[in-house]
């Protein structure tokens, strides 16, 4: 396979992710705003949107006031970020456009379709009610896509460049989301365990769809410790970090057997894989839940780009 087509084929992956990403970041973000005001926070949870989305200063530059409006519209329509979902689309089309032959019929139909049904959302103008059915929507896209990939696709190295997109984009998301719910969400002057830290760990499970996956693992009350070893540690959990990283490795060792190329990033995803699966969870609360996840974050970029070093250029 030459390299364009497999970037593309990791890229469009990629972007397919995000924003299914950012839809379930705005979905949560308006579940925590419409907590009763009994429950209510600081006010921080539409910036925190932002912030988990990584855009802070380019947001900084186009809007003066992190509220409802000006995040929604940012994060789901603006041309002007690179990381809407409207842009997530329209380069996940365009890599998929440029390697239309290494798609199954199912995968084109399933972005192209979104991309045409995307510019009538654009032109509406949608209460809170249409716009919760535009997320919906995303992420059913994102399904829908994902799906045709894993039931069409030959299990060959397109397959194998496809899914790495996947997870390498969905551990930086499960990272940002619990990092950012430890440190921007809850007000300093809210007890943790309290009422407020409930209601939003709860939401934040909800965001990734482990919410269900929680009780059936635990059977016992929300705990942030308990969250943190599901969405780090537990291999059976498809979001967590480590059921990325395994993943991620697999992946590779595969890629690197059918090209006799195995190299950096063979050996940095499995050291990862390795620290997540020798490390308990009291010792990543012991070190700080923050500084864990920001070298987990700074270790998994370093992995992209070794990625696209070894085999995308």
């Amino acid at each position: 396979m030459l390299s364009r087509t497999a970037d593309s084929l990791y890229w469009v992956s990629r972007y397919v992710e995000r924003a299914e990403y950012l839809a379930r970041i705005l979905d949560a973000t308006t579940r925590l705003t419409n907590l009763p005001s009994a429950y209510g926070g600081a006010g921080t949870e539409w910036q925190s949107a932002v912030a988990t989305a990584g855009c802070e200063d380019t947001f900084a530059k186009a809007y003066g006031e992190a509220n409802e409006r000006n995040v929604c519209d940012f994060l789901s329509f603006n041309p002007d970020n690179p990381s809407s979902i409207r842009n997530c689309f329209a380069l996940a089309r365009s890599n998929a456009r440029a390697v239309r032959t290494a798609l199954t019929s199912e995968m084109w139909d399933a972005l192209n379709g979104a991309w045409l049904e995307l510019q009538r959302f654009e032109r509406k103008r949608m209460d809170r009610e249409e716009f919760a059915r535009f997320l919906d929507w995303v992420k059913n896209v994102s399904l829908t896509f994902d799906g045709s990939a894993y039931r069409t696709m030959l299990r060959d190295d397109g397959y194998w460049f496809s899914r790495l997109g996947v997870n390498v984009e969905r551990a930086d998301n499960t990272a940002r989301i619990l990092d950012v719910k430890y440190h921007v969400l809850l007000p300093e002057t809210e007890q943790v365990g309290g009422s407020l830290d409930y209601f939003q760990w709860t939401t934040m499970l909800r965001e990734v769809s482990a919410l269900t996956a929680y009780h059936w693992v635990y059977r016992q009350a929300v705990k942030p410790v308990l969250i943190a070893d599901l969405l780090i540690l537990n291999r059976r959990m498809p979001r967590s970090l480590a059921s990325c990283y395994e993943n991620i490795s697999r992946f590779l060792d595969q890629i690197g057997d059918a090209y006799n190329r195995h190299g950096p990033a063979q050996r940095q995803a499995r050291k990862t894989l390795t620290q997540l699966a020798n490390t308990p969870i009291e010792a990543v609360f012991q070190r700080g839940l923050h500084e864990f996840i920001e070298d987990f974050i700074t270790e998994n970029n370093r992995l992209g780009n070794v990625i696209v070093e070894q085999y995308l250029q």
